[in-house]
C-alpha cells in the first residue's frame, strides 16, 4: 500500500508541483485491487474538476508499468489492478513493521495467589498473549508481566482457613494434601471459602484474619521463615505459582515475569512518603490519601490504611516503578475486567502526577463478562462454570464428539476457547456458547483448523512440485488477492489492540478458497503447479493467523 501511495505522490508531484499524501485503500474486488481518491483531495486546490484530474492521473498511472488496468470512476476515484507479478510479490510480503523496535511492557492475566483461577483469567491469559504475539509479529519489543497478589487481606482469610481445616498451625500436615499443581490450588481455594465465609459472619474469627493480614506483611518484612505459620504461608504461595505455571504450560502461552504484591510494596511505599512529601498524597483521618478530582471524574482513593498497610493503589504504582525500571518501556499495556476501569483511571492519573514522564504511555485494555451463550453469567453461585479449568475440560469433552483422533483432543479444544475469546471485540460480553465455541463450520476455531488440514490434504495428494510462477485467472485471481490483505491484517491488529480483525479475515480467506475450490480443479489439471503454488501459500497463511492466535494448525482433522 505504502509502495502504491509513492507511485501516485510521484505523479502528483510532476503533474501539477503540488506535494501529495495520496490515501490508498482496498475497494470491493470488483472495482479493482486498490482505489485512490486523490483527485478529489487535489481538486480544491487546483480548482478543478475531480474527475478531470484522475484522467491525468490515471493517464500517468498507465505510463507506469504496475498496473494491469487503470480505471476512472463515479466523481474521481482512481481504481487500479496490479500486475500478476506485483499482486503475488504482494501476497508474499512481509508483515507491516509498524512497531519495529518498540519496547512495551504487557500486564495480563493477574491471578492472585491463593486463589484458582476462574473464567476471567482464562480470557485475559489467552487474550494477552495473542496480543502480545501480534505486537511482536509487527516488530515490537514486548516483555509479557503479571501481577500477582500474595499478600493481602485475602491471603490472610484463606491463611486462617488452613489453620482452621489442618486443626491448627501444622505444617507438616499439607505432606497430606494431593501433590499435583491443580489439586492443590482447589484445596487452598477451598480454605479461602472457609475463611471469606467466617470473616462475614464471624467477628472473633475477622478480628483474627485482620491481625493475620499484618502478621503475613512481617513474614516478609522480617524475613520469617521459621515459624510454624509461615512455613504454612510460604509453602501455599509456592503452591500457588507452581499452579499458574502448570496452568499457562496447559494453555501453551508464554510465561510472564512475576511481580508478586509483597515485592512492590517497598517500592510503592517510598514513593507514597516522598509525594507525600512533595504535596500529591495528603494525610485524612490518619490514612494517606490521593485527593480525585471531580471536573476530572477521577475520586479519592487511599494509598495507605489507617493501620499503616498498603492498598492496592500503592501496590499498583510499585509494580509500575518496577516494570519502568526492568524495561524501561514506551509502552505500557495492561489487561484488566471492565469493573477495574474508574480504579485504574485514578492509578493512571496518581503515577503520571508523581512523575509526568509517564504521562502518555500507559493504556488501560478491559474486557467484558464471560457468559454462556444464553446471557447467563458464569458463576459458582449460580452453578455455572466458574473455574478456568472447568472451562477447558468441557470444552475437551465436546470436542471428542468431533474428532475420532485422541492426539487432536487438546489442540483442537484449545483452539476452540482460543478462537472463540479471540473473535469478541475487547470490551463486550463474551457469548460463550458451546455449539459454536466446538463447530466445524462457521466462525471458529476448529473450522480454520480443519480448513488448514484440507490444503494439507490437497498437498499430499500432489504429483507436482508447486509454484507461483505464472499468470493467473480470475479464480486464482481472487484468491491470491484476498491472501495478500494478510499483513494489513495482523498490522491493524497491532495498530488497534485488537485480534477479533484476524479471526474474520481467518474466516473470509477460508470462504475464497472454497469458492476458489469449487471453480478450480486441481490435480490432474493442467494448471495443478500453479494452483498448487496457491493451496500452498493458502496453507501457510492460515498457519502463521492460526499462530498470531496462539492455535496449532493441525496436519489432519
Amino acid at each position: 500500500m505504502q509502495q502504491i501511495a509513492h507511485i501516485i505522490d510521484e505523479i502528483v508531484t510532476r503533474l501539477y508541483a503540488t506535494d501529495s499524501h495520496a490515501t490508498v485503500e482496498r475497494p470491493d474486488p470488483q472495482f479493482g485491487d486498490v482505489t485512490t481518491n486523490v483527485a478529489m483531495q487535489l481538486a480544491k486546490s487546483l480548482a478543478r474538476s475531480p474527475r478531470d484530474i484522475a484522467e491525468e492521473i490515471a493517464d500517468a498511472l498507465r505510463q507506469e508499468g504496475t498496473f494491469r488496468d487503470v480505471m476512472v470512476a463515479g466523481p474521481g476515484f482512481i481504481n487500479l489492478r496490479l500486475q500478476d507479478a506485483g499482486l503475488r510479490e504482494w501476497a508474499v510480503g512481509n508483515v507491516p513493521q509498524v512497531l519495529a523496535g518498540t519496547s512495551t511492557v504487557v500486564e495480563y492475566s493477574c491471578p492472585n495467589a491463593f486463589k484458582e483461577l476462574h473464567t476471567g483469567h482464562l480470557y485475559q491469559t489467552v487474550f494477552g498473549d495473542i496480543l502480545c504475539r501480534i505486537l511482536e509479529a509487527t516488530g515490537a519489543q514486548v516483555n509479557r508481566t503479571n501481577f500477582s497478589g500474595d499478600v493481602g487481606l485475602h491471603v490472610a482469610k484463606c491463611l486462617w482457613g488452613m489453620v482452621a481445616t489442618l486443626d491448627g498451625e501444622y505444617p507438616e500436615k499439607l505432606n497430606d494434601i494431593e501433590s499435583s499443581p491443580f489439586a492443590r490450588a482447589h484445596w487452598i481455594s477451598q480454605c479461602y471459602v472457609r475463611g471469606a465465609g467466617a470473616y462475614e459472619e464471624d467477628e472473633q474469627a475477622r478480628a483474627t484474619i485482620d491481625t493475620l493480614n499484618v502478621q503475613i506483611y512481617a513474614f516478609h518484612e522480617n524475613d520469617d521463615h521459621a515459624s510454624s505459620l509461615a512455613q504454612i504461608y510460604w509453602t501455599t504461595r509456592q503452591w500457588s505459582y507452581d499452579y499458574f505455571t502448570a496452568f499457562y504450560d496447559m494453555l501453551r502461552v508464554e510465561q510472564m515475569h512475576f511481580y508478586p504484591e509483597s515485592a512492590t510494596v517497598p517500592i510503592g511505599m517510598n514513593v507514597v512518603r516522598e509525594q507525600l512529601e512533595n504535596g500529591n498524597l495528603q494525610k485524612s483521618d490518619g490514612a494517606v490519601v490521593f485527593v480525585g478530582d471531580e471536573s476530572k471524574h477521577l475520586h479519592t482513593r487511599v494509598f495507605v490504611t489507617s493501620r499503616g498497610l498498603p492498598t492496592y493503589e500503592t501496590k499498583d504504582i510499585g509494580v509500575i516503578w518496577l516494570e519502568r525500571e526492568d524495561y524501561h518501556f514506551e509502552k505500557r499495556l495492561i489487561l484488566t475486567g471492565n469493573d477495574q476501569k474508574e480504579y485504574m483511571r485514578v492509578v493512571f492519573a496518581a503515577a503520571e502526577t508523581f512523575d509526568p514522564s509517564l504521562t502518555g504511555l500507559m493504556t488501560h485494555l478491559t474486557n467484558g463478562t464471560v457468559r454462556f451463550g444464553d446471557g447467563t453469567k458464569m458463576s459458582s453461585r449460580l452453578g455455572n462454570v466458574s473455574r478456568a479449568i472447568d472451562v477447558i475440560d468441557i470444552v475437551r469433552e465436546k470436542v471428542r464428539e468431533l474428532v475420532q483422533d485422541e492426539s487432536l483432543v487438546d489442540d483442537v479444544a484449545l483452539g476452540a476457547v482460543k478462537y472463540i475469546f479471540a473473535k469478541y471485540r475487547l470490551g463486550g460480553d463474551i457469548a460463550f456458547d458451546i455449539d459454536e465455541t466446538v463447530s466445524l463450520a462457521g466462525n471458529s476455531g476448529p473450522y480454520i483448523q480443519y480448513a488448514h488440514a484440507r490444503a494439507c490434504s490437497i498437498l499430499a495428494k500432489a504429483t507436482q512440485t508447486p509454484s507461483l510462477e505464472g499468470e493467473y485467472d480470475e479464480s486464482e485471481r481472487a484468491l491470491l488477492l484476498k491472501i495478500s490483505e494478510s499483513g494489513e491484517v495482523v498490522a491493524r491488529a497491532a495498530t488497534e489492540l485488537a485480534s477479533h480483525g484476524i479471526c474474520n479475515y481467518l474466516y473470509e480467506l477460508a470462504q475464497e478458497f472454497n469458492r476458489f475450490y469449487e471453480k478450480s480443479r486441481i490435480i490432474g489439471d493442467e494448471r495443478e503447479v500453479v494452483r498448487l503454488g496457491l493451496v500452498e501459500l493458502y496453507r501457510d497463511t492460515l498457519a502463521r493467523g492460526l499462530s498470531l492466535l496462539g492455535i496449532s494448525a493441525p496436519n489432519h482433522m
